[in-house]
């Protein structure tokens, strides 16, 4: 086995210790700052934008599934609660049941819509943890295929993305169920 490499970058821990506690580092992270009340999410609600418009898939009681607009791949979705919440706790029971709910749901959708032969899904909760949109949770719903991601990614930091995103949202909207299904 190779010995792990070590590059010691003490500077860092002045960034890294400014970051933690103000949030006031532009681009800590990685995160998309947006200017005004509530968080990115809440400002495409509040747009006046038609769901087709605004890429949104589901409208639920308490939560809804948007595309992302800046995915990692083919039919990127993000489960999200209406109300601006930055972590998991602070959910209450039914918020968390219907967006769990709504990313098994999503899951089937993309998978039935999308015929990929695989899907991650995780959260990034907090600025440190890499989330674009800290203040708002929203977990990610990524289709996969087998050989998705290759030299592109790696050589010019760019993805491919066979199918633009209106086509994609469309297809995912359809195959949404309109009832729960029965347990």
């Amino acid at each position: 086995m190779t010995p792990l490499e070590l590059l010691w970058n003490g500077w860092r821990s002045t960034y890294v210790s400014g970051a933690a506690g103000s949030g006031t580092v532009a681009g800590a992270g990685g995160a998309a700052r947006h200017e005004g009340e509530g968080s990115l999410f809440a400002s495409i609600l509040e747009s006046g934008l038609s769901d087709e418009d605004a890429h949104i898939v589901h409208r639920g009681r308490r939560v809804f599934v948007i595309m992302n607009m800046f995915p990692y791949g083919v039919g990127h979705m993000l489960a999200l609660p209406y109300r601006v919440v930055p972590d998991m706790d602070d959910l209450d029971a039914d918020e968390s049941g219907e967006l769990w709910t709504a990313v098994a749901r999503g899951v089937r959708v993309a998978k039935a819509a999308l015929r990929c032969t695989g899907v991650n899904v995780g959260l990034n909760l907090g600025l440190g943890a890499g989330g674009s949109v800290p203040e708002h949770l929203h977990v990610h719903i990524v289709p996969r295929w087998v050989g998705d991601a290759n030299f592109m990614t790696a050589t010019a930091n760019t993805r491919t993305l066979p199918e633009a995103l209106p086509v994609t949202a469309a297809k995912l909207r359809d195959a949404w169920p309109a009832t729960p299904p029965s347990a």
